[in-house]
């Protein structure tokens, strides 16, 4: 019963996972990114429409990408070129991501839920890893392997890497990197980028392991992903901790479904969840100085 369950909370904390790293590079920049769960869904919907029209699940990951890319740019552009609240920049791109993705899907296949049925990612079926529990998982599927190494990668980049250090610098003392020659506007909007393509992996697993779009396929995840970014404080190996948390709080929703407890409470409990563990780590949790604050080059 255990691998299983383990397997399970590993494949639905892959989205949790991606949206949760590439918020870290974002915050830490010194860019809030609500807009993480918009990311998530415009991705989702681009890895499934260029599926369905090429029958190439890569290049519907690269349009996946893509879009987390420009969606992301648009975040970058009203939060670091016009300073505008990051908030609600965030809240807005979401609401804009709802909408589009609804009309498109309408569109495009006539239907107001979802998307036709479109080809998932070929898994790797590599000897001797078949009867390996969870980390035959992991190296079968190449979304699920780059979630592992992602975040490792994630880590050393951040902290061992004089781009980390920079981008660090820019949500801690932007005067301070500034005052060094470091560009405070570049390195952000830097962080913002990676923020979405990372972000747009996550919306590449929703579409593709499932085969199709769905409408708010994204289900609050982006949101979950900020919390577990919060509880991992602002770090991709503590954000990983987290998802895992609330992708065990997931697995055990799904799990329990059908039994004596009714439906409706048992829906609740990840995001129960969220608020209890952040009601509990929030305090102590120190977000980056300067995250949220626009930068004013003083002339």
């Amino acid at each position: 019963m255990i691998a299983p369950f383990l397997s399970q909370v590993l494949r639905i904390s892959v989205p949790y996972l991606f949206a949760a790293l590439g918020g870290t590079f974002s915050e830490r920049g010194g860019t809030i990114n609500i807009a993480l769960e918009g990311i998530l869904l415009t991705s989702a919907f681009a890895a499934a429409v260029t599926t369905y029209f090429t029958h190439d699940p890569w290049l519907g990951l690269a349009a996946a990408v893509l879009a987390g890319l420009l969606t992301a740019l648009l975040h970058a552009v009203i939060c670091v070129t016009f300073r505008a609240d990051q908030i609600v920049s965030g809240i807005a791109i979401n609401l804009l991501a709802a909408g589009l993705t609804k009309f498109l899907l309408k569109e495009i296949f006539g239907s107001s839920s979802n998307s036709p049925r479109v080809e998932g990612l070929p898994e790797w079926h590599l000897a001797g890893v078949g009867g390996i529990p969870v980390l035959g998982d992991i190296l079968r599927s190449p979304l699920l392997l780059l979630a592992a190494i992602g975040v490792p990668v994630g880590h050393f980049l951040l902290y061992r890497t004089p781009f980390g250090l920079r981008l660090r610098a820019c949500g801690e003392h932007p005067e301070a990197a500034d005052a060094l020659g470091v560009s405070v506007t570049r390195i952000r909007y830097t962080g913002i980028l990676i923020s979405g393509a990372v972000t747009a992996l996550g919306g590449a697993w929703l579409a593709l392991d499932q085969h199709s779009f769905t409408d708010g396929m994204s289900g609050g995840r982006g949101y979950i992903a900020l919390a577990a970014m919060i509880v991992g404080k602002w770090s991709p190996l503590g954000a990983a901790g987290g998802c895992l948390l609330f992708g065990a709080a997931e697995t055990l929703q799904i799990r329990l479904q059908g039994g004596a407890v009714p439906t409706q409470f048992i829906q609740m409990i990840p995001y129960l969840l969220t608020m209890v563990v952040l009601a509990g780590f929030i305090g102590r949790a120190a977000a980056p100085r300067m995250s949220g604050v626009p930068y004013r080059k003083e002339e």
